[in-house]
């Protein structure tokens, strides 16, 4: 099967169960859901620590070693059922990934279908030759009759970059049956119904990264990241305290900004790169309302909330911190908002607070059910 066929929305005729696996610099993340019935539930799940260098920045340095951690992740650390399936869906680095919505003129979709490709290489930073590129046309919000183009969302990624996480997950056993930039599955995993009329920013604490989604009616309109990190939080509070990194994730977790008004120690020191990331935050608050939201055609043009997710979220009163200095609702993200629907009949293995870093995962995991 051709991987242009199958990067991102194309896939229409697998019936095999696929489980998704988010692969990070540091870490990967399993999730598998079964329908019962008319209920979601997580069959298996787990996650490994990957080495440092293995994979950098989204690049995979290391093809050899990543396989046997694969490999031994799937036998040695899925809890729940096992996982009897080897058909997967898998992240794609977001820093390596162009994500935007560009206009066009309107037209029918065959002829949309050519077009785009021009479009795309008027816009994408690299050769049309060295990606592999997926789009859809995105509806818009509002105001339907007086949009006189297309808004076109743009999925591509580098081919080396695909062509490398195809290769090693072939070789640890498994047949991908798509391939996903992670800000798409993380928006499917948070955004209920995977539909809003009002603009959200998903903020992703991840443990090299934070990743910025900005999502709007029915799609992902931007996406970004910056070098802001849970690793680097956990770090500044071991080395300021002098403790192990395991007891500053316990003071992160449990002490956190404002948790114990007598203990200031995690604000006080994490309180720079906070401000850090508010001011980033800011920059795409700002360049929504200016820039995005006019081709959003809707009525609201600034962000209506924020939703965290990702291993920093689970800093505690984070959400309080930033709704406060930024005046925007913060709240964590849940990434059951899809999967579990009342009445819950039956509760995760995998409690809400380590779902957080599973996110991705899960978002993945529902695109298995959805091209099942």
């Amino acid at each position: 099967m051709n991987l242009k066929d199958i990067l991102f929305h194309n896939l229409s005729q697998i019936t095999p169960p696929a489980f998704g696996l988010d692969l990070s610099d540091l870490s990967l993340k399993i999730a598998f859901l079964k329908r019962h019935e008319k209920e979601i539930r997580l069959e298996s799940f787990g996650r490994c620590e990957i080495p440092q260098g293995i994979i950098k920045e989204g690049e995979i340095q290391k093809k050899d070693e990543l396989i046997k951690i694969i490999k031994k992740a799937l036998e040695k650390e899925v809890k729940g059922k096992k996982l009897k399936t080897r058909y997967v869906i898998c992240s794609l680095p977001e820093q390596h990934a162009f994500v935007q919505v560009i206009q066009m003129p309107k037209m029918k979709f065959a002829e949309a279908k050519e077009a785009v490709k021009w479009e795309a290489e008027a816009n994408i930073p690299m050769s049309i030759d060295e990606v592999h590129m997926d789009w859809q046309i995105v509806k818009p919000i509002a105001n339907r009759s007086g949009v006189d183009h297309l808004d076109v969302l743009i999925n591509a990624v580098p081919k080396i970059l695909v062509d490398d996480y195809v290769e090693v997950l072939e070789k640890a056993g498994l047949c991908p049956v798509a391939l996903e930039v992670e800000s798409l599955a993380t928006a499917r995993s948070l955004v209920k119904d995977q539909v809003s009329p009002k603009p959200i920013l998903i903020v992703d604490l991840g443990a090299t990264r934070t990743s910025f989604i900005i999502f709007s009616g029915d799609a992902v309109r931007f996406t970004t990241s910056t070098s802001i990190s849970n690793r680097e939080m956990i770090n500044t509070i071991a080395q300021h305290l002098k403790i192990t990194k395991e007891d500053a994730w316990r003071l992160k977790v449990r002490v956190g900004l404002n948790g114990n008004k007598k203990d200031n120690r995690v604000l006080n020191i994490l309180l720079p790169t906070l401000h850090g990331l508010a001011q980033e935050i800011e920059k795409y608050l700002v360049f929504h309302k200016e820039r995005a939201a006019p081709h959003e055609h809707g009525s609201v043009s600034e962000i209506s909330k924020i939703l965290l997710c990702g291993g920093g979220a689970n800093l505690k009163d984070f959400p309080q911190f930033l709704s406060e200095r930024l005046e925007i609702p913060v709240a964590c993200g849940n990434p059951w908002v899809n999967i579990l629907k009342p009445p819950i009949k039956s509760i995760p293995e995998l409690s809400y607070q380590e779902s957080l870093t599973y996110a991705t995962a899960l978002g993945l995991a529902l695109r298995g059910l959805e091209i099942c």
